[in-house]
């Protein structure tokens, strides 16, 4: 008679990879090294070798040998692509075996704004889970540098599933100016240190609610914009501190949580949490999900922690709930903004023989040179435009004071220019 013997096997933990492109991805990438994170693989990848050198990984890419020589992308973003285009097969051999795999850039320059597109387009080919998490310039270092950052995070977001972005301005209004530079991109890091470790230990740390890599895939796949937070509290009130930490990042763009279509929770903590403070995290996480997400909350034991917990959350999907508001994204600021009126159309409005004379200096507009100074300029010629249309069009007369001012709030006008209108 056959004997049959049972053996148990054990499943491989997912294999999670972090890869920094560029110098600002490269720097994170170190902080990462220098704090020990674990669980995870550290890769960078750069066109300036003289940077790559400093990271501390292993594992070291230098992007472009033919293109850049060695030297960096210029703050070219088409060099950086160039560059990862020619080392596509050494990124690909690098990120094999990755079952998710985090990217990290500074937007703005050559190579993390045109490597990493590249980079997460090879891993998405790969069925890799992909998730991007950069940072915005400064608005000081110009109008042109923030353009290019948004181009490149509008064309990275095409081939992650989750993206969040760190606004370095955010830095100076949560730190202060008083702040050193080592402090702030410290932070910096640490959202995304935060979120990395937050996920790993979801999986690798056992625990009374355990979260597989199938459970994270849900939450983060083709979900869009993405939010990620820590917080660590203790004391009484602990557990209700930790989330709301978590959930409150300052750092991270302005986004909405309310009606976030997955959420991802991590609670780490000692063998004494209670049921009581599993329920409080699982509150405030359900106040901004959508009534359809997919929450998903995972315990990992730490017995080196006492009288402490922490909470990682991860909301995404949010850009969908943002489409449902009628509010519009704002370039440079990160924020939402009401919605603006739209521009009254110009009319063509026939000759009339009444002069008209300019309302700031008296003389016949016909006289008014066109380059001369005027701040007025612009609401003077709506007024001009109202004026032409009340002697053209009688039945003007029966119009809204409002509708004289070419689509502007009469009160939003300058005293001295509504008692000329008027």
């Amino acid at each position: 008679m056959a004997s049959f013997e049972l053996m148990e096997k054990m499943a491989p933990n997912a294999v999670i990879k972090v890869i920094g492109v560029g110098g600002g991805g490269g720097n994170t990438v170190a902080h990462m090294v220098a704090s020990q994170l674990q669980g995870v693989e550290l890769i960078t990848a750069n066109t300036d070798a003289q940077a790559l050198g400093s990271s501390g990984t292993q594992l070291q890419l230098q992007l472009g040998s033919n293109v850049t020589k060695g030297l960096g992308a210029g703050a070219n973003p088409e060099v950086g692509r160039q560059a990862a285009l020619e080392d596509r097969e050494r990124i690909m051999d690098a990120l094999q075996g990755a079952d998710m795999v985090f990217i990290t850039a500074g937007m703005g320059g050559g190579t993390g704004t045109g490597a990493a597109p590249v980079v997460a387009q090879l891993a998405k080919e790969m069925g890799i889970l992909t998730v991007a998490v950069v940072t915005k310039p400064f608005p000081f270092e110009g109008r042109r540098r923030m353009q290019v950052a948004l181009k490149g995070i509008e064309e990275l977001a095409q081939h992650v599933d989750s993206l969040i972005t760190i606004p370095n301005e955010k830095l100076l209004t949560v730190l202060g100016r008083n702040a050193t530079m080592v402090q702030a991109f410290r932070e910096a890091n640490n959202v995304l240190h935060g979120a990395v470790q937050g996920i790993a230990d979801l999986i690798v740390r056992p625990g009374e609610m355990n979260v597989d890599f199938a459970d994270v895939k849900t939450v983060m796949n083709e979900m869009g914009l993405a939010m990620m937070g820590t917080g660590i509290a203790r004391g009484d009130d602990r557990a209700q501190a930790a989330v709301e930490m978590a959930i409150q990042n300052p750092l991270l763009d302005d986004v909405n949580l309310h009606g976030a279509n997955g959420i991802l929770v991590n609670i780490t903590a000692g063998s004494d949490i209670t049921m009581a403070e599993f329920e409080e995290i699982g509150r405030a996480v359900d106040e901004f999900a959508a009534e359809d997400a997919t929450v998903i909350i995972g315990t990992s034991l730490d017995p080196e922690m006492k009288d402490e917990i922490k909470v990682t959350v991860v909301a995404t999907g949010l850009n969908r709930a943002a489409q449902q508001r009628t509010s519009v994204r704002n370039d440079f600021g990160g924020g939402f903004e009401p919605v603006r009126r739209a521009k009254p159309q110009m009319e063509i409005v026939p000759d009339v023989t009444t002069v008209k004379r300019d309302g700031t200096t008296g003389l016949p507009i016909d006289e008014v040179s066109a380059t001369s100074f005027n701040p007025a300029q612009g609401l003077a010629s709506g007024l001009r435009r109202g004026a032409a249309q009340t002697v053209a069009t009688p039945a003007a007369e029966a119009a809204p004071k409002a509708a004289d001012f070419g689509g502007a709030d009469y009160l939003d006008i300058p005293a001295f220019l509504r008692r000329q209108a008027d």
